[in-house]
């Protein structure tokens, strides 16, 4: 006779002296972050009692802990108890006793982070105010969750599994948890991982999942750049000397993985009143060499203000990072997601170390020009927030650390709504967003940041797949934060409203799990995404497909030009358009593979006879054939041309130049790209007949 996950739990609770006696729900959540708070809430909702454990003093992660400009995309996507929580946000600010340094009309007047204030929802807030409302969501749940604050899950014997099952979680104090359900919120996935889970840190190669975007960005990493010529070591000019602290040799090989992970940071909330600002202070612990670099940048000549307040109401700021040095302590933070507490401490303290240096040294350094110091010493760390941490946030911005392998891993195809999943537990809307991840040395011998990648997504659904691990590795634990997700999925994927869409969706799962008696694996898919939509979860919508911003136009060109949409093709099935520089919509490749079956034939329609300059354009990148032949059939016979697409073409509007020849009238030449013998992506786009 089966017996149900649930029906094994309580028999084993009743027989005394077995090693599951401790405290016990229906469901435990480790990780108090927006999804784990809202995992909890949902809990409580279908009737089922949760224990919420918080490593931390304190619940809400970065919604709690400074990041108050919500990152959301398009705002139809975020549906549920997250929709709730933006709702409550601008219910309390509707109350004109909640302004105190402004009106709400005057705040609303400056268009803050995409908020219009004619909606019943609102996206930006005070860090205190996220802490209220979560509080006042749970207190609506009380009897059926208990918040364990400062507990943290022992590393080294934290679980007990039978066989695919979880049966136990056990913390550092010896306290124990038991639960027919498993849910991990927390931004690092280390019960997952203590689950047996397989997990991967840092980017994929981009072969790994067919993706363009992944992997090492030297080429394409243009966003938080330094614009002035910086010298990377000890002594000017002197490579002997050593390279300054956070700069690497080599960044590693374009659009290869590696195990680094984008850059940390906290997210300060820092005011203009007078009354309500802190000054900031010289750390005791000072190391003038961490911000040599920065200095030196300055008085290169790069004076744009290096950090990105946006402004919450009461004259108060979510700040992010910005430009080429600033709150992201890039590179140090590689080892973060799988090392133990004691190390994680240190690096989270050197970041706070970090930040705190770089804003005394721009708001005092006498280096530092006044034009920066003034807007420095303008803002400052607000007073009546974060008192319990000294007015700093209390949450490390972990923007990434392991991600699921599960099922299915979602991709920049499902960003792009190329791949498009049917069983939808909500919906991601923010561009694929990376954070740079190193600093390195060119062969010029200058600093160069790599890994900040920028690219947009159209509303898309996350699967289920994606939340849940493999039956056979564990069958009643779900991971709504580190789910399964290419690094460059995750970089959309992972906005704290999205977490809470995806937290209050493992509930509702771990409850039908309980109910059905079944495996995460195995409940029923079709009332799965009955109740999510009963719970007003928005699980997919129809979205414009995203404009194709064409770096030229054929109209831009002098002479005949025949784009690739009206080449004669064999193979070349690819379309990109990532890469500038390319003529009309996009641009096409061979994949790197196939090799010696693919060409492309360009016909013009030549309105006279006579001598024709004959160019090509082309998107350069490290990844390009470096010998790609180029045959011009024209009225002399043939010419083959073999071009670099490593190298940027050196003419005007990205045309590279193959020769003069001559044509007869009509359609009688043409000029042929091949991929035969190449090694590495061939590009075709365009090619321009230009009479002389």
């Amino acid at each position: 006779m089966f017996i149900s996950l649930r029906q094994t739990f309580l028999c084993l609770l009743a027989l005394p002296g077995l090693l599951l006696a401790g405290d016990a729900a229906d469901v435990v959540i480790y990780g108090g972050t927006s999804g784990g708070v809202t995992a909890a809430i949902q809990t409580a909702r279908m009737g089922k009692t949760a224990i919420l454990i918080e490593p931390t003093k304190f619940l809400g992660g970065l919604t709690t802990g400074g990041l108050g400009a919500t990152d959301i995309g398009n705002k139809k996507a975020i549906g549920g108890l997250s929709r709730e929580f933006y709702a409550s946000v601008f219910s309390y600010y509707k109350d004109a006793s909640k302004w105190q340094h402004e009106t709400r009309d005057a705040y609303f007047a400056k268009k803050p982070h995409g908020n219009t204030g004619s909606e019943d929802t609102m996206w930006t807030f005070e860090p205190h105010v996220a802490t209220e409302i979560y509080e006042a969501m749970l207190k609506e749940a009380a009897g059926k969750v208990t918040v364990v604050l400062g507990e943290r899950l022992d590393l080294k014997k934290g679980v007990v599994k039978d066989g695919t099952q979880l049966t136990q979680i056990i913390m550092e104090s010896g306290r124990t948890f038991t639960a027919p359900m498993f849910i991990d919120a927390t931004y690092e996935g280390d019960l997952m991982s203590k689950a047996g889970v397989r997990y991967h840190v840092g980017r994929e190669a981009n072969s790994v999942y067919g993706e363009v975007i992944n992997g090492v960005q030297v080429a394409r990493t243009i966003h938080h750049q330094f614009t002035k010529n910086v010298d990377p070591y000890v002594k000017p000019g002197d490579p002997s000397s050593g390279l300054l602290p956070g700069i690497e040799k080599d960044p590693g090989k374009e659009f290869s993985g590696d195990k680094k992970v984008q850059a940390y940071n906290f997210r300060m909330t820092t005011t203009d009143v007078p009354e309500n600002r802190l000054d900031w202070v010289k750390p005791a612990n000072y190391d003038e060499r961490w911000f040599e670099l920065a200095l030196r940048n300055v008085e290169a000549g790069d004076e744009r203000i290096s950090w990105a307040p946006s402004w919450m109401p009461n004259r108060k700021t979510d700040t992010n990072n910005n430009f080429a040095i600033s709150t992201d302590f890039i590179g140090m933070n590689w080892d973060y997601p799988e090392v133990d507490y004691a190390t994680r401490a240190k690096i989270w303290q050197a970041h706070e170390d970090w930040q705190k240096g770089l804003m005394w040294t721009y708001a005092h350094h006498p280096r530092v020009p006044k034009k920066i110091r003034d807007a420095y010493q303008k803002l400052g760390l607000a007073k009546d927030e974060f008192a319990d941490n000294d007015h700093w946030p209390r949450q490390l911005y972990v923007r990434e650390a392991r991600r699921m392998i599960s099922d299915y891993v979602m991709t920049e195809k499902n960003c792009k709504r190329q791949e498009i999943v049917e069983d939808s537990v909500g919906m991601g809307a923010y561009n694929m967003d990376s954070h740079n991840i190193q600093r390195f040395v060119t062969k010029e011998g200058f600093v160069r940041n790599e890994g900040d990648v920028q690219f947009g997504s159209r509303p898309y659904p996350v699967s289920y797949r994606s939340i849940r691990p493999k039956a056979e590795e564990c069958s009643n634990l779900l991971v709504p934060v580190c789910l399964s997700a290419s690094h460059i999925a995750y970089g959309s994927i992972r906005m704290e409203p999205v977490f809470m869409v995806l937290g209050q969706s493992a509930a509702t799962a771990a409850v039908h799990a309980i109910e059905q008696g079944s495996t995460v694996q195995g409940i029923d898919a079709a009332k799965l995404k009955a109740r999510l939509l009963a719970d007003n979860q928005m699980l997919d919508f129809e979205s414009p497909p995203m404009p194709v911003v064409s770096s030229l136009k054929k109209a831009d060109f002098p002479g005949i030009i025949v784009d690739d949409s009206e080449a004669q093709l064999t193979g070349f099935d690819s379309i990109g358009d990532t890469t500038p520089g390319f003529v009309e919509q996009g641009y096409r490749h061979d994949s790197d593979t196939a090799k010696g079956e693919q060409k492309a034939r360009f016909i013009p329609v030549l309105p006279r006879a006579g001598l024709y300059q004959v160019a090509i354009t082309y998107s350069a990148l490290a990844n390009r054939a470096a010998n790609v032949p180029v045959t011009i059939h024209h009225a002399d016979g043939d010419a083959t041309v073999i071009v670099d697409q490593k190298k940027k073409p050196a003419g005007k509007k990205g045309l590279h130049l193959l020769g003069t020849y001559r044509f007869e009238v009509g359609k009688t030449g043409w000029v042929e790209i091949t991929n035969t013998g190449t090694r590495g992506h061939v590009i075709i786009d365009a090619v321009q007949f230009l009479a002389e």
